[in-house]
């Protein structure tokens, strides 16, 4: 029988809250270990922060988005990712 492999996982959470041309983005990066870190000077797309958390061996689950259009606008994209324990 061949060996199980075990994951980890980890959140980046994107979050857009604004309202005609004022508008901000968040980028919030959840660890395996539970700790939470802004990480939104990293990069200004979700692209560009999913590939470089491919670039250290995530791979994308999957991604949940979330919109209330209420008063202004609130979206909350949700990227689940996992990787390989080394």
């Amino acid at each position: 029988m061949g060996r199980m492999v075990a994951w980890e996982y980890a959140l980046l959470v994107r979050r857009y809250q604004g309202q005609g041309r004022n508008f901000h983005v968040s980028f919030v990066w959840y660890a395996p270990d539970g700790s939470r870190k802004d990480i939104t000077a990293f990069g200004d797309t979700a692209i560009a922060h999913l590939n470089r958390a491919g670039r250290e061996g995530w791979e994308l689950v999957s991604a949940v988005e979330d919109v209330n259009n209420v008063q202004g606008s609130t979206e909350v994209h949700r990227y689940h990712l996992k990787r390989p324990l080394a």
